[in-house]
C-alpha cells in the first residue's frame, strides 16, 4: 500500500522587517503565517523553522535552489504575525514573497 507524500510545511508571507517610526532593525523579519489569526495560535509556531527558498543561475551543490533558513521568535501583535530571525538578513527584494514555516521541531 502506498502512502500519500505529507507536506511539512505551512505557507507564509513576508511583510517585512522590525521597524518604529525612524529605525529599521533588518535582522529581525515579519512574517504572517496562513491560518494563523491570533495571538494564541502563534504559540504552536513558536521555536518552528523558516525556510525562504531562491532559485540562483549556477548549480551548487546539485541544485539551483538556496535556502535561507531562519527560527520564529515571538509574536508580533495580536493578528498571527511572527518575528522570525533568519541565519543571513533577508534582502529587500524577499518583501511580499512566501517562505515555509517547517512543522518541525516539535515541542510537544
Amino acid at each position: 500500500m502506498a502512502s500519500e507524500p505529507c507536506r511539512l510545511y505551512v505557507s507564509g508571507a513576508i511583510l517585512g522587517y522590525k521597524r518604529g517610526l525612524r529605525n529599521q532593525h533588518n535582522s529581525t523579519s515579519l512574517i504572517k503565517i496562513n491560518g494563523v489569526d491570533t495571538k494564541e495560535d502563534v504559540d504552536f509556531y513558536l521555536g518552528k523553522r523558516v525556510a525562504y527558498i531562491t532559485k540562483a543561475s549556477a548549480e551548487k551543490n546539485g541544485t539551483k535552489f538556496r535556502v535561507n533558513w531562519g527560527r520564529v521568535c515571538r509574536a508580533h501583535g495580536s493578528n498571527g504575525v511572527v518575528r522570525c530571525k533568519f541565519n543571513r538578513d533577508l534582502p529587500p527584494q524577499s518583501i511580499g514573497g512566501r517562505v515555509r514555516i517547517m512543522l518541525y521541531p516539535s515541542r510537544v
